[in-house]
């Protein structure tokens, strides 16, 4: 596994885009409802406690998640909403003190998870020195949802998510094109495309956009992906073996963790080689 390294953040703390379970009171455990799959052993309602949650908040088989069937826990991040919510918003005070807490905690966790995530998006747009053209919007746009964040579970509730995405996204679009004009020749667009189980072994994606791009089972091993736009595409057993994702914008260790990669395989130094890899590899 590769050494950790903090997302570059400018003007603000990283830590606090980063997941701290210790922190948190087990949210994703008991507010969002998943059903029994591929991704979960068992089924259960939002609101409801998952039977592996301890008393103590933290997962009762934590290292053994995949094995277990519950691999769809292994690829969600909350981007830091969790101790955000528990800590902040609520002060410390947990679910089980009273129903009147758990029902508002399980109703801002959601919305907080989807602010956080962008404010993960724009700390990285921040830090690309292409971006400089819009980094006072970028900056802007981050310290007021910033501000939003750390307000009250009432105004963290009554904000129209789905319109401060709409704003954002257009921010973040035009970072992603500013940083791939920097590559030569044509860029190729996949954006939103159907890619579930496409065969692209050795692909040329330098600089492409593939936003929101179904790749679910699609073979990208020893392809190109330096600098392609990544945000949102579905990299569920994805095979990366051998690629280069290197400074691709807006990847997630989330989409890392659902991907299937090896030793070969180069990832930004934000991010973490998920231990389930293939400790193989050629080159």
């Amino acid at each position: 596994m590769s050494e950790k390294r903090e997302l570059p953040v400018l003007g603000a703390d990283a830590a606090d885009l980063e997941s701290d379970c210790s922190k948190c009171f087990g949210l994703c455990c008991v507010a969002l409802p998943f059903e029994a799959s591929s991704d979960f052993a068992v089924g259960k309602a939002a609101g409801t406690p998952c039977t592996n949650l301890r008393d103590d908040f933290r997962c009762g088989i934590h290292h053994r998640l995949r094995e277990r069937g519950f691999s769809g826990c292994t690829v969600f991040d909350c981007f830091g909403a969790g101790q955000k919510v528990s800590q902040v918003t609520f002060g410390g005070r947990h679910w089980r003190e009273s129903p009147g807490v758990a029902r508002r905690m399980f109703e801002v966790f959601p919305a907080m998870r989807q602010l956080h995530e962008l404010l993960r998006y724009l700390a990285e747009a921040l830090a690309w020195p292409q971006a400089r053209a819009i980094r006072g919007e970028l900056r802007r746009a981050y310290d007021d949802l910033d501000g939003l964040t750390r307000g009250s579970a009432e105004e963290i509730t009554g904000a129209d998510v789905a319109v401060i995405r709409q704003q954002v996204n257009g921010l973040l679009l035009r970072t992603s094109e500013l940083v791939r004009a920097d590559i030569p020749g044509r860029k190729k667009n996949h954006r939103g495309a159907d890619l579930i189980g496409a065969r692209m072994h050795g692909a040329r994606l330098r600089g492409a956009s593939l936003r929101g791009a179904y790749l679910i089972g699609a073979d990208l091993s020893g392809a190109d992906l330096r600098s392609a736009d990544v945000i949102g595409a579905d990299f569920r057993d994805t095979d990366v073996c051998g690629a280069d994702l290197t400074d691709c914008l807006f990847l997630t260790q989330a989409q890392l963790n659902a991907a299937k990669g090896d030793a070969a395989t180069r990832i930004p130094s934000a991010l973490v080689r998920p231990g389930h890899w293939s400790l193989s590899g050629v080159g």
